[in-house]
């Protein structure tokens, strides 16, 4: 196959017409990040120099390059291998594969793109992390032949892990299956059942060739019973600027600089937020506060800047301010400790070592610490959690890290930049791993739980003369608890009180427990830390497993955020009667919705550990329902909630059947 020569673009007419007009325009565009994953031989690289080549981001020098190493290197059989655009190493163009991270840049009329083109090799997983760990929307390509491999799954999962929302599943080569529509169906469904353990916000299935370049850049003829946009159009317009954090103005200090007796400034790219002339801000650790002065920058001084603005800044008070500090809002701020969890994924040959001193490098702060307990290690093919002693390379696993002197953070998921960092070996000034933030300072002690016996050893529990099956026969019913966990504002309370009102009109017994309820009594005397939290959880799940005995349905509306928390909780209340409901909404839409204005609160800072904008929530791994409320609305959920009782025979099929 001979490469075709592209028409010329707008941007090109437009460079030749008034060079000045397209300079301008190019500044103002906006930048997408983006990555390319998946297993081996997918066509990663291709498809990378398919849209370089389309786009006429190659130059004529290059072209003829790849042209004459295609008939050397080239892996397609014919005259022009796209890939050997991205694949420049030696190694990579012997073997026909990716092995480190490339970067590529290019851009369109609408949009500047950065592209990281990752290996598939499991053993390259750190590199696929490295690339990905500043990504906006990450391509993952199947191959139409094969379907979802164990490497799809692991990618998957990364990029969920390092909070990438938006998600192209490019179901490559399909020209080798004869541009099948069964295929491209059958493996959607596949990944749809994989991807509903992971948190992906967007995703957007897309059948391609990347050699052929068949719904790349232009629609392809050879795919007319697919009617979405063409890879290309769809970077162009994905909305990713609401994903970014303008909300907590967070500043590391990077740099301290005194030209002379009448300047100090503080120099540093803004972590997230809006920073502007006239700010209160406060310095931390210090806590001393203040007021910006002046915002600096190469070009002079400006009123206002903004994440990822490299800018210095000038204080109206003389304040202590030095390299590994960070300027914030008074009224929202990071926390602030010594101890923190995070996921890890360990990037080095030698094997983590637990209680062995590390650097640890968060924005601009580098402490010394220790990595104090492996709680467990994940099986990226299955998603479930293994116990550990150790995490070998490529590895990942949550882990408790103790810092020796506090620094501040956030968490992951709240805000990508504070809640990232990498672990640094002191030895060998090596980085060795790289973890995401979960939580804010939880304690890692022990706490009460299933297995926890009471205080005093003359208690015992009591049976009953009524049997589980007669309660069952008698309310034609058996006891469970939907447990409905999700975001505030998600719609669990709304849920829940539909789905008793349904039940009860149906003549089952039911009891709704809510959190807002519970808290003005039961649990009135406990706070929103995260032990006050774990506490909270643990008594409902008394009071649910109470109900159950009496055979009573229980439907719970709690936030619940820990994944931790609600474990146990399933196990006080008994694995067979615990059945967990992921009410899936994002965040954007429930601060849309915010029907208490708790989410405003939050974010002026007047509310504290508040989940999803300064605690961290843990969406459930493997629930047994999950209810989108952007697409099902009340009816719908509660529906399908009463199909899965159905199912589960904990309602009978109708009204006059009895339940044994």
């Amino acid at each position: 196959m001979t490469a075709p020569t592209p028409a010329p673009s707008e941007s090109e007419a437009l460079i030749r017409s008034d060079v000045d007009a397209y300079l301008l325009q190019h500044e103002r565009k906006d930048l997408l990040r983006l990555l390319t994953c998946g297993s081996v031989d997918d066509g990663k690289s291709t498809l990378i120099g398919r849209l370089l080549y389309d786009t006429k981001m190659i130059y004529e020098d290059q072209l003829a390059a790849i042209i004459r190493d295609s008939a050397v290197h080239g892996t397609t059989d014919t005259d022009f291998d796209p890939a050997l655009l991205t694949d420049g190493l030696k190694a990579e163009r012997e073997q026909g594969i990716t092995i480190d991270v490339a970067y590529r840049y290019f851009s369109t009329d609408r949009r500047k793109f950065i592209i990281a083109d990752t290996p598939g090799h499991e053993q390259y997983t750190r590199n696929m992390v490295t690339g990905a760990s500043t990504c906006d929307l990450a391509i993952i390509l199947i191959d139409a032949r094969y379907g979802v491999l164990e490497q799809t799954r692991r990618h998957s999962f990364i990029a969920s892990l390092l909070g990438i929302r938006h998600v192209v599943i490019a179901v490559n080569k399909m020209d080798l299956v004869a541009f099948s529509q069964t295929v491209f169906e059958n493996i959607r469904r596949d990944y749809e059942g994989f991807a509903a353990k992971l948190h992906i916000a967007d995703m957007y299935f897309l059948p391609i060739s990347a050699l052929r370049g068949d719904n790349v850049v232009d629609r392809s003829t050879n795919i007319p019973w697919f009617d979405g946009a063409p890879l290309l159009s769809h970077l162009e317009t994905v909305p990713v600027s609401g994903d970014r954090n303008l909300i907590d103005m967070r500043f590391p200090v990077q740099h301290v600089i005194r030209p002379h007796l009448n300047f100090r400034g503080y120099a540093g790219t803004i972590a997230s937020g809006v920073i502007r002339k006239g700010d209160d801000v406060m310095v931390l650790p210090s806590k001393r506060t203040s007021r910006i002065k002046s915002i600096v920058t190469f070009d002079g001084d400006i009123d206002e800047a903004f994440a990822p603005m490299a800018v210095t800044v000038t204080l109206e008070h003389e304040r202590d301010v030095s390299r590994g500090d960070m300027l914030v809002h008074p009224k929202n701020v990071p926390h602030f400790g010594h101890d923190f969890d995070a996921i890890l994924v360990w990037m080095n040959e030698d094997a983590l070592k637990l209680d062995h001193q590390y650097l640890i490098k968060c924005t601009t702060n580098l402490v010394p610490g220790t990595i104090n307990q492996l709680q467990y290690r994940f099986d990226i093919n299955t998603l479930h959690r293994a116990s550990a002693e150790t995490l070998h390379v490529n590895e990942i696993g949550r882990v408790s890290i103790s810092v020796t002197r506090p620094i501040a953070y956030d968490s992951y998921s709240q805000n990508r930049s504070t809640g990232a960092f990498i672990v640094i070996d002191r030895a060998t000034n090596g980085t060795v791993g790289a973890g995401m933030i979960l939580e804010r300072g939880r304690s890692v002690q022990p706490r009460q739980d299933a297995e926890s016996k009471p205080v005093s050893d003359n208690i015992r529990r009591e049976g009953s003369l009524v049997t589980n099956a007669a309660r069952a026969k008698l309310l034609r019913q058996k006891p469970a608890t939907l447990w409905l966990t999700g975001l505030s504002g998600s719609g669990k309370s709304t849920i829940a009180q539909a789905l008793e009102q349904h039940l009860m009109e149906a003549g089952h017994a039911c009891f709704v427990l809510d959190g807002d309820n519970i808290r003005h009594g039961l649990n009135r005397d406990l706070g929103f830390s995260a032990e006050d939290r774990s506490e909270n959880i643990r008594r409902v799940a008394e009071v649910a497993r109470l109900f159950n005995d009496a055979g009573i349905i229980v439907i719970t509306s709690f936030i619940s955020p820990y994944r931790e928390d609600r474990t146990s909780a399933a196990a006080v209340i008994g694995p067979e009667r615990f059945f967990e409901v992921f009410v899936d909404t994002p965040i954007e839409v429930c601060e849309q919705r915010d029907p208490k204005g708790l989410y405003k609160k939050a974010r002026a800072g007047e509310i504290d550990r508040f989940t999803g904008v300064s605690a961290p929530y843990e969406a459930p791994e493997a629930p047994v329902l999950t209810l989108s409320t952007t697409t099902l609305d009340v009816a719908a959920c509660v529906a399908r909630v009463l199909d899965f009782l159905k199912q589960r025979s904990l309602l009978p099929q109708s009204k006059d059947e009895s339940t044994t």
